[in-house]
């Protein structure tokens, strides 16, 4: 049961992979979900699927109906929306006003409090499928939370109901928060679906069943241990297995080179900035990736 009013009106404008799970999760805690916005085929299909019974609507509609307004849009959408919806009269003086968003704080929310409303930024540190799995997800998963002191009490509540855990989030540091998340999580998805077309490459016949116990391994050393949980050639300092790679990266799977290159040049620098590796051993490395950076820029020009 929700840790605050019961009675609150919920209305979600962009029932997107986000808006449909979180709507989904706040009903399963006591909450009343009015109505819910969503445009696509796919939004529609969500709506049914995670909100039955919950009818849909414009925008401007859902928010008149609702205590607390979810907008749960694209980041480049949302100021926009908020515009749109406080010219049409939609938004009420003392309505709760929550956007999605990590990148965004408050700022975007400016026009909805200059007619009265209360603003919250609550963003979810989860990737989401838009699907019933996700709201067993929520349980333990991170709020980055962004709300003038007034609204922290609510903010910290609806977490709670959605089975989180709250973490606080300076205006300023928004962009920079998601940023790191975003790095961790969207970046990661790039570097593995690139080593499973390397080993597919290989003649893996499974290169997702291959990397899951290695890189299950690594992903929980990493967040416990940090630099110190690397380990291969590179922190080896074995110059000739990295040209070996490099080689047979360019031959046979050469659309992940560049990213090779790249994570390459991280992790050398940090296997010497931590000690781990000797600077004539570094720099010899760090000109065999100088050298396939160079080819596969001379490649491209022709």
């Amino acid at each position: 049961m929700s840790t605050f009013n019961p009675a609150l009106r919920v209305g979600v404008v962009g029932a997107g992979r986000v808006g449909a799970v979180l709507a989904a999760s706040l009903r399963r805690a006591g909450h009343e979900i009015v109505a819910a916005a969503g445009e696509s085929d796919a939004s529609r299909g969500r709506i049914a699927a995670l909100l039955p019974g919950v009818p849909g609507g414009k925008p401007t509609a859902v928010a008149r109906a609702a205590d607390v307004l979810l907008l749960t849009v694209p980041d480049d959408m949302l100021a926009n929306v908020v515009v749109s919806l406080v010219g049409a009269g939609a938004i009420s003086e003392g309505q709760y006003v929550v956007h999605t968003s990590g990148r965004h704080g408050l700022g975007v929310l400016e026009p909805a409090r200059a007619v009265g409303a209360r603003t919250v930024a609550l963003h979810p540190a989860m990737t989401f499928t838009g699907t019933e799995v996700d709201i067993d997800r929520l349980h333990g998963c991170v709020f980055g939370l962004t709300a003038e002191p007034a609204e922290r009490s609510f903010a910290e509540s609806l977490v709670s109901d959605l089975g989180g855990t709250a973490m606080w989030v300076p205006e300023e540091m928004r962009t920079l928060y998601h940023a790191g998340l975003a790095h961790g999580s969207n970046h990661l998805v790039t570097l593995v679906t690139e080593a499973m077309e390397i080993l597919s490459a290989a003649g893996a016949s499974d290169p997702a069943g291959t990397l899951r116990p290695l890189l299950t391994a690594a992903l929980d050393n990493a967040l416990s241990q940090g630099d110190a949980a690397l380990t291969g050639p590179i922190v080896r300092g074995d110059a000739g297995t990295v040209a070996a790679h490099l080689e047979d990266i360019a031959a046979n799977a050469p659309q992940t080179l560049a990213s090779y290159v790249a994570m390459a040049r991280a992790t050398l620098e940090r296997a010497v900035t931590d000690g781990r590796l000797l600077r004539i051993r570094a720099y010899k490395i760090a000109g065999l990736l100088d050298a396939a950076e160079q080819r596969a820029h001379v490649s491209a020009a022709r």
